[in-house]
């Protein structure tokens, strides 16, 4: 595969209209590793131009990047089960500021302190809830998807991806880091068909020019190699 991939980044790309991996009946890793290695045209893409002198706007540009290219119908669905987690939770933290203001407004003060107090516990509660979550179990993953296929039965793709910015040093720029793993299952998951990890890091001056602008073709070619290759098992 890794092979396949090279010769794509030096110009042999797979012609636009290869089936969709996920309309075949037997797709197949080595079938959507072609997708993956598949760019979209540069008609077809927005300028993305941050401050290159910004790692954060950098990363958070290679994370976007990132979600648009493997959220693709023919690639991955995106699970948002995390966003939502964190959405919920900070609804539920403004109803009950919102609630709990109104009815102290609406009442004198001695009989609404009982239930002022109770609003302001469960809103601290609830906002702690929040930050532990989105600090210890989702943390820095960017992206999770998902994908099903039939191959005499029905099997389910699942990736999940962190990234992180790795900070400079004297003789290093700073880089953007990716770790995958990979699972492959049937049966609902209880039957594991294969999985895989990998990581691996490039500096932003990779794929960002002197303008800032993001070489997204570039930028794809890698993380679809990396995807390609968690997804065939080669592993870390």
């Amino acid at each position: 595969m890794a092979t396949r991939l090279r010769k794509h980044a030096n110009g042999d790309s797979l012609a636009h209209d290869e089936p969709p991996a996920a309309s075949t009946s037997s797709t197949s890793s080595s079938a959507i590793s072609g997708l993956l290695a598949t760019a979209a045209t540069a008609t077809d893409r927005e300028e993305v131009k941050v401050n290159n002198a910004s790692a954060t706007e950098m990363k958070h540009a290679c994370d976007d990047a990132l979600k648009r290219f493997l959220s693709r119908p023919e690639l991955f669905k995106q699970i948002y089960t995390h966003t939502d987690v964190r959405l919920a939770l900070g609804w539920a933290c403004v109803f009950i500021a919102a609630g709990t203001g109104l009815y102290g407004w609406k009442v004198e003060f001695e009989k609404s302190k009982p239930a002022v107090w109770a609003g302001l516990v469960l809103y601290i509660t609830l906002t702690v809830i929040q930050t532990l979550y989105a600090y210890f179990i989702e943390g820095d993953i960017v992206f999770v998807g998902k994908r099903k296929t039939f191959d005499k039965r029905i099997v389910t793709e699942r990736i999940t991806i962190h990234s992180n910015s790795t900070p400079s040093t004297p003789t290093h720029p700073p880089a953007y880091s990716l770790s995958l793993s990979y699972v492959r299952s049937t049966s609902g998951g209880k039957s594991l068909l294969g999985k895989g990890r990998s990581s691996s890091e490039r500096g932003y001056n990779t794929f960002f020019d002197e303008r800032g602008a993001l070489d997204q073709e570039a930028f794809e070619r890698w993380v679809g190699g990396l995807v390609g290759g968690v997804m065939e098992g080669k592993s870390d």
